[in-house]
């Protein structure tokens, strides 16, 4: 036994045009609709803490560079 399409069927769905298209205006919008900020935003950290991801970042980045650096001498001297 199959059980039925779960599909929409064109003939039953509204606001189709003959040939499966929709009005101009007669879709929903792609999100909601509503303006503003519901709730309060929390405060941007510091000009000091963003420098010291940068450096962190840029740490790390270094260390590996050096690592390389260091594996690739070792493997060719």
């Amino acid at each position: 036994m199959t059980s039925p399409s779960t599909d929409p069927q064109p003939e039953q769905t509204p606001g189709l045009e003959p040939g499966g298209g929709v009005a101009p205006g007669d879709t929903p919008p792609g999100e909601a609709s509503t303006s503003g900020v519901t709730n309060e935003q929390p405060d941007l950290p510091s000009a000091g803490a963003n420098a010291g991801v940068y450096v962190g970042i840029l740490a790390v980045v270094a260390l590996v560079v050096v690592m390389l650096v260091g594996y690739a001498v070792g493997l060719i001297g």
